[in-house]
């Protein structure tokens, strides 16, 4: 029982100082077609740090959660 533990005590205290994700809405105006949004999404879900992406063409906006820790709008 105790081996099982000492991993999950170990992990407890650096899940603690994990940043709180942010989400940031992106301006994307140079999408001309509906492939130009899944192209944004998967090169944004590669960028270390990006935990969600969302592209809409209609409105031409990229929604991304990030941790930013890692990650940053810019």
């Amino acid at each position: 029982m105790r081996k099982r533990l000492a991993p999950l005590l170990i992990a407890l205290p650096v899940a603690a100082f994990a940043a709180t994700p942010q989400t940031a809405v992106l301006d994307v105006q140079k999408m001309t077609c509906s492939m130009c949004a899944i192209t944004i999404r998967k090169a944004l879900e590669k960028v270390p740090g990006v935990i969600d992406a969302n592209v809409d063409y209609d409105h031409k906006t990229a929604t991304v959660k990030y941790d930013p820790d890692k990650a940053s709008p810019a």
